[in-house]
């Protein structure tokens, strides 16, 4: 049987798209939580949390493994420390992130080696392959334009597969892109307000 995790990516910079009034450490831990609450609740997934920010244990259920990481560790070191038959990474900016999408990264990972769903604005949400990852991908859910860098590494063609793409929340204003009618998403629901 495949083991698959998802691992939820928080780095100490998500903290700034806090809105005002929102303290950031308390947006940052809410956040992290909503979209590690999205993937601990996948069927047949392994929930993993990769971090640079101390003082998380408590959003985690009990048992979740703790990859601690640098600020500016590279993705591809972190994808590295991870243990399983393939893994998503998802960046813990996405709240709302519908688990479908999630889903998909996984699926597509059959005819590709890497699959990446795109954030709005550029960059990507998340982006899943087999491990080992693939020696010649250095992925960077902060690049513009991951998805093109990615084929430009690429030794061949189709290597790299996109999913329908979603949002995330890298500054004050993105809060407004939460979708109220979707279900999750409640720390961060209930901190914005309260504001």
């Amino acid at each position: 049987m495949t083991v698959r995790v998802a691992a939820v990516l928080v780095r100490q910079g998500m903290a700034k798209a806090a809105p005002p009034g929102v303290d950031p450490r308390a947006f940052l831990e809410a956040i992290a939580e909503d979209t590690y609450e999205t993937v601990a609740g996948l069927d047949l997934v392994t929930p993993v949390l990769v971090t640079s920010v101390p003082g998380l244990e408590e959003i985690v259920w009990p048992g979740t493994e703790i990859v601690a990481v640098d600020d500016d560790e590279p993705l591809k070191a972190a994808i590295g420390r991870l243990k399983g038959d393939q893994v998503a990474v998802i960046g813990a900016d996405a709240p709302d992130l519908p688990p479908l999408l999630i889903g998909k990264l996984f699926r597509e990972l059959s005819r590709a080696q890497i699959t990446v769903c795109p954030a709005e604005g550029g960059g990507a949400v998340a982006l899943a392959c087999a491990l080992p990852a693939p020696g010649w991908a250095d992925p960077d859910l902060d690049d513009p334009d991951v998805v093109a860098t990615l084929r430009a590494q690429a030794p061949g063609r189709r290597m790299v597969a996109t999913t329908p793409g979603w949002h995330r929340l890298r500054a004050p204003e993105d809060v407004a892109r939460l979708d109220p009618g979707l279900e999750g998403w409640e720390s961060t629901r209930a901190l914005l307000a309260s504001r």
